[in-house]
């Protein structure tokens, strides 16, 4: 996969229009990347995730101008931004009630963008004592994978959930949190890598993607913007990642290669 996405690819993951993307970077919702050296602009996972963000909420009813504000918002300027909006929308006629609703859930932070049963495998991230910041990777590449591959969306939940019930899988994972400090070259990378792919065949639970996802030219360009999102920041992860790969390859699991 090159460095990032065309304004028109990144547009067509998202489900808007160039204009519409266009229309962000004016309103500063969605900052525009840097050119690269053909002079495009390259979408890379965070700015594809921001856009995923503010579609849902302009879907929900907020208007475009207050969503800059919400996404930036500390908790409590959130929630009192929250209620302005859902008074607004309430005072509206029977068309708006479903997006009244929908604007309802976003007190409950992840739930406008991700399903209860998502939420709850996040909850119990938490309870497990996992880091915040690898809560909120986990949670921002659920988002990206409903929005960019949601075929394998329900998948992917069932592997985390069997996963959590796991107690040694647990503990390896916590093990891979903490690897981002790690050298990219530390030899305990290799030894963690295949102690979670061997843990990875054991699950029952299907590893490869769907057969019909496998007809979209631009599956693998999908899929690697969920399985890379911020790699960027961690060299060691972006290895760990890529032997785990590799290892479920050498033992038959068709992955796609980006």
């Amino acid at each position: 996969m090159a460095d990032g996405l065309t304004i028109g690819q990144a547009a067509a993951f998202v489900g808007v229009t160039i204009k519409t993307v266009r229309h962000y970077h004016r309103l500063g919702l969605v900052a525009e990347p840097e050119r690269d050296g053909s002079g495009y602009r390259r979408y890379g996972s965070g700015d594809l995730l921001r856009m995923v963000q503010v579609r849902t909420l302009a879907g929900a009813g907020v208007p475009l101008a207050e969503i800059g504000d919400l996404l930036d918002a500390d908790p409590e300027r959130f929630a009192a931004a929250l209620d302005d909006v859902h008074r607004r929308l309430t005072e509206r006629i029977e068309d708006l009630i479903g997006r009244r609703d929908t604007l309802h859930r976003l007190a409950h932070g992840d739930r406008v963008l991700l399903p209860d049963r998502a939420c709850a495998v996040l909850d119990r991230l938490t309870e497990l004592g996992f880091r915040h910041d690898y809560v909120a990777t986990q949670r921002e590449a659920l988002v990206l994978t409903r929005a960019l591959v949601p075929e394998i969306f329900d998948t992917f939940l069932t592997r985390l959930e069997h996963g959590l019930d796991d107690p040694e899988f647990v503990e390896l994972t916590k093990i891979g949190s903490d690897a981002t400090s790690w050298d990219p070259d530390d030899p305990r990378i290799e030894e963690l890598a295949s102690a979670l792919t061997d843990k990875l065949l054991a699950n029952p639970t299907p590893l490869t993607m769907p057969t019909g996802s496998r007809s979209r030219s631009d599956t693998a360009s999908r899929y690697g913007l969920v399985n890379r999102h911020r790699e960027d920041q961690a060299p060691a992860i972006a290895r760990l990642n890529a032997l785990i790969e590799a290892n479920l390859r050498a033992a038959g699991i068709d992955l796609p290669h980006q």
